[in-house]
């Protein structure tokens, strides 16, 4: 059962990311980014494509691949999201919806629906004796810098000037402009800080999961439900959420396999009935 603990908490780490950038981007714009589970996949893929193309690494692709997609998050609010603005948010869900499918369809042509296979570096290729048994290396990295990304994401948010105008422009946009704040200026960094998080998921996925155009969609879903649990724009509410998810679902497959693809919509679903805007909803702030 502990076992299958940690890989539900590493299943839960990708989910803390994504939810992570999810919910920073829906607070600060109101856009639902249907496209964050495209920007995950092609996190993985810009690292194979590193990788088998230019001969660069994963250690260089982790920093590499969230930089180069965060500016083209960037871009993308500046050309084709904030002109939505102030509409009603299903143009945004459409447009990014829209550009989901683009993506995906363009790395299909390039590369087919056939999986693509990327090595473990071979720092972490070996397992750690963690006491009552061994787990790979790889994924007690994966655990840990998701823990420590987070951590230093929260630690941003709350104790430095910018990271206290970010959360109140995520948690409060109204009341944050009320106050004289420009919220508009940090929209375009804040929509490619959380792409960049997507991003970064992919290329950690890359050596655990098989790469291909729709593994985005597979898992997207299940991260707005994330997302919801831990209420919209939360960001402590999405991070623990995501673990909790990876949780639930890991010991859902030990214990009740005929229901694990349906408890966290079971899960989403009875805390929707308890408490409408989620365990850490916007009426609760940020604890």
């Amino acid at each position: 059962m502990i076992e299958q603990a940690f890989n539900g908490l590493v299943g839960g780490a990708f989910y803390a990311l994504l939810a992570l950038g999810l919910a920073v981007i829906f607070g600060m714009l109101g856009v639902v980014n249907f496209a964050h589970g495209a920007f995950y996949m092609l996190g993985a893929f810009g690292a194979f494509i590193l990788l088998d193309s230019f001969g660069i690494g994963f250690w260089a692709a982790l920093v590499i691949v969230p930089v180069l997609l965060g500016l083209v998050g960037m871009a993308l609010e500046r050309l084709l999201i904030r002109r939505l603005s102030g509409l009603d948010p299903l143009y945004g869900f459409l447009l990014t919806f829209g550009l989901a499918l683009i993506l995906q369809d363009l790395v299909r042509r390039q590369y087919g629906v056939q999986s693509q296979q990327y090595a473990r570096p071979e720092l972490l290729g070996g397992t750690l004796n963690l006491g009552l048994f061994d787990y790979p290396a790889y994924q007690v990295f994966v655990l840990a810098l998701s823990a420590v990304v987070c951590g230093a994401v929260w630690l941003l948010l709350t104790r430095t000037k910018i990271g206290m105008i970010v959360r109140a422009s995520t948690e409060k946009p109204e009341l944050t402009r009320a106050l004289g704040i420009d919220v508009s200026r940090w929209v375009t960094p804040v929509f490619g800080f959380g792409i960049a998080l997507a991003g970064l998921a992919g290329v950690l996925a890359a050596p655990m999961r098989a790469i291909n155009p729709l593994m985005g969609g597979d898992l997207i879903i299940v991260v707005f439900a994330v997302v919801v649990i831990g209420g919209l724009g939360s960001v402590f509410g999405s991070v623990a959420a995501g673990f909790l998810i990876g949780l639930v679902s890991a010991l859902g497959n030990l214990y009740v396999p005929a229901l694990s693809q349906t408890l966290v919509f079971i899960l989403m679903a009875a805390v929707l009935l308890w408490r409408p805007a989620g365990l850490f909803g916007r009426q609760e702030g940020l604890t």
